[in-house]
């Protein structure tokens, strides 16, 4: 397949017309680069559609649950955003045949990679945004992937906070979170425990509560609520 074939059945899936430099920035993976340093892959495009698309999710569950908690909003949408989520959707378009990869990259099942193919819905995602505008990158969300969120809150899998963390992180930084206590109070029958979120020896946030799993779930949550800070931490210390 060429990259003009490429182009013309991406625009096909996105109903769209692309610029063909824009189009070619997003289908390319950086692995093309060990070869090529010239040429401009996707990553810059991936973290536009990343922001886009938390945008947009965050609107849609904002106006949709107008009585549901911060917390509970942010379980939902880091269930929708989630690698596998995200890698399900590229792969039923058929975006996993576009991407423009290494030899190598593909021998070593590239094209199958959920974090390569998650990344590759968001670089696609900020090209339909740079190329048409919000109400259209919204649509185009809207379509194929909010269409799942009835299932995604019926099922179990979304109300597990320290299940959405571990796969958020993992996806992020290939590392498994950790909790630790940090301190215990009060008699046997009735202890209070700290447990810290840990990435690493990176200290993220705490939680409290009656028994190590549930201060560990309230740390999590403390987690989804503020990981735009939390994030900014890891990336300076890691």
């Amino acid at each position: 397949m060429t990259n003009q074939d490429r182009v013309n059945k991406l625009m096909e899936i996105v109903g769209l017309s692309l610029d063909m430099e824009l189009a070619i920035q997003a289908l390319t993976h950086k692995s093309v680069k060990t070869k090529s340093p010239h040429i401009v892959d996707n990553e810059r495009l991936e973290f536009l559609g990343d922001a886009v698309l938390e945008l947009i999710v965050t609107k849609h569950l904002y106006n949709k649950f107008p009585n549901h908690s911060e917390g509970e909003l942010t379980i939902f949408r880091s269930a929708l955003v989630k690698t596998e989520s995200l890698a399900f959707e590229s792969c039923r378009l058929g975006f996993d045949n576009l991407i423009i990869m290494s030899e190598g990259e593909v021998r070593s099942g590239g094209r199958q990679n959920k974090y390569i193919l998650a990344d590759f819905f968001e670089s696609v995602l900020g090209a339909v945004y740079l190329s048409s505008n919000f109400e259209f990158a919204e649509a185009f969300v809207i379509k194929n992937l909010l269409y799942k969120l009835d299932e995604i809150i019926t099922s179990n899998s979304h109300k597990n906070p320290k299940t959405v963390v571990q796969e958020y992180l993992q996806a992020k930084f290939k590392v498994t979170p950790e909790y630790k206590e940090l301190s215990s109070e009060g008699p046997d029958h009735s202890k209070i425990f700290v447990m810290g979120l840990f990435l690493r020896d990176i200290f993220l946030t705490s939680g409290r509560g009656s028994s190590k799993q549930k201060a560990e779930q309230v740390a999590a949550m403390n987690f989804l609520k503020n990981k735009d800070v939390y994030l900014e931490l890891i990336r300076e210390k890691l």
